[in-house]
């Protein structure tokens, strides 16, 4: 697969106001130089956008859906490539790329056609001699602005749906992982979606995202991404009083009770902070252990950290691949730091490491004895740096697990069915998993509580955040 480093705009590979490099982090090569769009780029797209949004909010759904199902098409027979991009560019392992985020992608398009030829109102039955029924509609020009952790994944939770409803979309990558989303719209003209619907800006959030925001004809902005971006992001979106949905960071808690499998919950654990390198919204990264078993769990978490051993991300046997830039590796870097200066025992890892000499890697590390005070256990870190605190009983655990800012989502782990029912009902996070962790489906709605954001991506809930609800009476008399 040919590499574009081109702005996509109206259909037509046009060059930006600068460009940027991106980066290999397990490599620390520059990979190719892309365009960044620039304001007057912005403008051409969202130009562009509206334009060719009314001719695609008319079409026939049952078109719409098939040119979506088309694109999914093209994805699954573009996989390998696209996993091996996505790898390149962010430093996943290839695993996670080739057998997780290209097929949850097609599973995502596939979804949302389906949901094309399906969006309804409703009829209400009102006072007096009247008809009344709803129509859904499309918003119109969406500005959708993803990370850098799951660049291709997070770009069709938020594509797709959009399409789907009839919407034009200007997609922003990160800087630092803008490959795949290129590929995205050159495969989405290939699969016939018309030009113009949907349009790829590269760039940085300071030029091209604050554009983006900043532009009266754009009517929504969907966004993942950190909570002070997010902040910005509502700030700079109430001058012409966009639509927004955030999906930002989080501090989830997951939490290992007595009575629960400590295998299955010492892999749950495990998984839930080292995949993707710790850089997850969702990551587990607060770990409560009851007490009266927090010795024996301990054996067995650090017998598998141990196996999480940092490798070059493109073998298909490396679990742990490298951190996304060198900042990000000194940020995680700098909160190790810190646990260690605020007492915290360093369980496991805690150092740099590499490749061949080579690379933004960070090996898996744990910190026992943390107390919720410390940096470590309060602020995101996004890295593989897990904090293990204690906790009594049930109540306990859950006001340990609801004291941060965030509410994003939060595992546990145990047998009694009534407690696992209690603890999802009474913690403050948007996804609860019960003795599993980071799992995901397209029908499955996922956002946050608190300041890890508001609306949901994924499932029918992403649909009411890319349309709007019209009310239309008709008088019989």
């Amino acid at each position: 697969m040919e590499l574009r480093t081109k702005l996509l705009i109206g259909g037509e590979w046009t060059d930006g106001h600068d460009r940027f490099p991106t980066v290999n982090p397990a490599t620390e090569e520059t990979i190719a130089r892309v365009e960044e769009a620039g304001p007057e780029q912005v403008d051409a797209a969202v130009r562009s956008a509206r334009e060719a949004q009314a001719s695609w909010r008319d079409l026939d759904p049952h078109a719409r859906s098939e040119l979506l199902w088309r694109l999914a098409d093209l994805i699954q027979e573009r996989g390998s490539e696209l996993a091996e991009v996505e790898t390149r560019d962010n430093g996943k392992p290839l695993f996670e790329a080739g057998k997780v985020d290209v097929p949850s992608v097609v599973q995502n398009f596939r979804y949302y056609a389906g949901w094309a030829d399906k969006l309804t109102g409703e009829t209400i039955p009102v006072s007096g001699p009247f008809l009344n029924y709803t129509l859904r509609q499309p918003v119109g020009v969406v500005g959708a602005i993803v990370p850098w952790n799951f660049p291709l994944s997070l770009a069709a939770w938020k594509v797709a749906p959009a399409l789907a409803c009839g919407n034009a979309v200007i997609l922003k990558p990160a800087e630092q992982t803008p490959l795949t989303a290129l590929l995205l719209g050159e495969l989405a003209l290939e699969a016939g979606i018309p030009p113009g619907v949907l349009n790829v800006l590269p760039g940085h959030g300071p030029v091209t995202g604050q554009a983006l925001v900043e532009h009266p004809g754009v009517d929504k902005i969907s966004f993942t991404g950190s909570v002070e971006t997010g902040k910005r992001i509502m700030r700079e979106a109430a001058a012409t009083v966009k639509n927004v949905t955030l999906e930002l960071g989080g501090k989830s808690p997951n939490v290992v009770f007595a009575d629960a499998d400590l295998e299955a919950a010492a892999r749950g654990a495990t998984t839930g902070i080292f995949y993707g390198k710790g850089e997850v919204c969702a990551a587990g990264s607060r770990l409560y252990v009851e007490r009266s078993v927090k010795d024996a769990f301990m054996e067995k978490l650090l017998e598998r950290t141990s196996r999480m051993q940092p490798g070059d991300p493109t073998s298909p046997k490396t679990r742990l691949g490298a951190l996304v830039s060198r900042e990000q590796r000194e940020k995680v870097l700098s909160y190790i730091a810190s646990g260690k200066e605020e007492g915290a025992r360093l369980a496991a890892g805690g150092e740099p490491a590499s490749v061949d000499g080579k690379g933004f890697f960070v090996e898996a590390t744990v910190f026992d004895d943390v107390d919720i005070d410390m940096r470590i256990a309060r602020e995101e870190i996004f890295g593989p740096v897990l904090s293990v605190l204690a906790f009594e009983d049930v109540d306990d655990a859950i006001r340990q697990a609801n004291e941060t800012i965030y509410g994003l989502a939060a595992g546990l782990w145990t047998r009694d069915v009534g407690k696992a029912h209690r603890f999802a009902r009474d913690v403050q996070a948007g996804t609860v998993w019960v003795n599993t962790y980071n799992r995901y489906d397209s029908a499955s709605p996922f956002g946050g509580f608190k300041q890890s954001g508001f609306g949901r991506d994924l499932g029918r809930h992403a649909l009411e955040q890319y349309t709007e609800t019209k009310s239309v009476w008709v008088a019989l008399d």
